[in-house]
């Protein structure tokens, strides 16, 4: 159990965990809950909890099926991990992802918001709200888009890779949870979604820099091999200050679909502290980034790339208090 829970790799199934959690708050809290009475029903709690447990089955599968895909790469990069130790087999990986898969994706077709409450409710519900079951479909084919030559294999470009990580971990991840709660046909749960992809799109390569040696050998161009360490710790370093400050400006504009109410319809007065705050967290994460580029390539968990997964779940973490208060 030990291999399989390695070949998982655990310590990347809480990010998208509380992502959806935080999705699920938000559109909770916000105007467009289409519960008038905004009770914390057991369905509700049932509702959110499933889908965030799906949520985690569906990373851990697209752990394991990166790992299937990148085996001759890890063997020079992660000669520790289990298919290339030889721990786990690569057919019973495969075994191991299809079931992760089917547990991450089936029980999402109940996860439908207010009215539908009962079993049969859900089920025969109209396929428009279903949008967490079609998100979750998007986001196992994206696993195979990065991962494999066959579906395009965008991991060999430094940025579709980017944004193959970006939309589906940091935009669809979030309106993924609003959707256990209310419809997504709404430009609120979009903006939420826009912030963490756009904090995806550059600083997901921080991680980039360790692996440049596996990487350039197979055939991967990511941003430290297209443009140097140097200039790609620049192109990275405003993504981690810039996407935060659209927290408070979007918290002050209003609603493109209606034009009384806000664009973020949370706390705005901490919505505004949340977004300064992680800002400044940004710039000195950035200052880590820059001061010494060369590091980047000799360590695997640099301080940059620790601060970016801390960021995004201290921001994860701060919206739905936005949206509680």
């Amino acid at each position: 159990m030990k291999r399989y829970v390695r070949l998982a790799r655990p310590f990347t199934l809480f990010p998208p965990l509380l992502g959806i959690v935080s999705g699920a708050v938000c559109a909770f809290g916000s105007a467009h809950n289409p519960d008038p009475s905004r009770s914390v029903t057991w369905a509700v709690v049932v509702t959110i909890a499933v889908g965030s447990l799906c949520a985690s089955a569906m990373n851990a599968a697209s752990n394991v099926v990166n790992q299937i895909a990148d085996l001759e790469i890890d063997r020079e990069n992660k000669p520790g991990r289990p298919l290339v130790t030889g721990e786990i087999s690569i057919r019973r990986a495969w075994k191991v992802a299809a079931a992760l898969y089917a547990l991450a994706i089936a029980p999402t077709w109940l996860v439908v918001p207010y009215p539908y409450v009962s079993f049969a409710q859900r089920l025969r519900a109209p396929a428009i709200l279903h949008a967490a079951f079609f998100i979750y479909c998007i986001g196992a084919l994206a696993t195979f888009v990065y991962s494999f030559p066959a579906f395009g294999r965008t991991k060999r470009h430094w940025l579709a890779a980017n944004v193959t990580i970006a939309v589906t971990r940091g935009g669809l991840l979030k309106v993924a949870g609003w959707s256990f709660v209310a419809s997504v046909a709404v430009w609120e749960a979009w903006a939420i979604g826009g912030i963490f992809a756009l904090f995806l799109l550059g600083t997901t390569s921080t991680k980039d820099f360790s692996d440049m040696e596996g990487d350039r050998s197979h055939g991967c161009v990511t941003l430290p091999i297209r443009f140097g360490v140097d200039r790609a710790a620049k192109v990275i370093a405003p993504f981690f200050v810039f996407p935060w400050l659209l927290i408070p400006l979007f918290a002050w504009l209003p609603d493109p679909g209606h034009s009384s109410a806000r664009l973020l319809t949370g706390n705005r007065a901490f919505l505004t502290v949340l977004g300064l705050v992680l800002a400044a967290w940004g710039v000195y994460a950035a200052r880590l980034l820059l001061a010494n580029p060369e590091e980047l390539a000799r360590t695997e968990n640099h301080p940059a790339w620790t601060h970016m997964y801390l960021l995004m779940m201290s921001a994860q973490a701060g919206f739905a208090l936005g949206y509680v208060f």
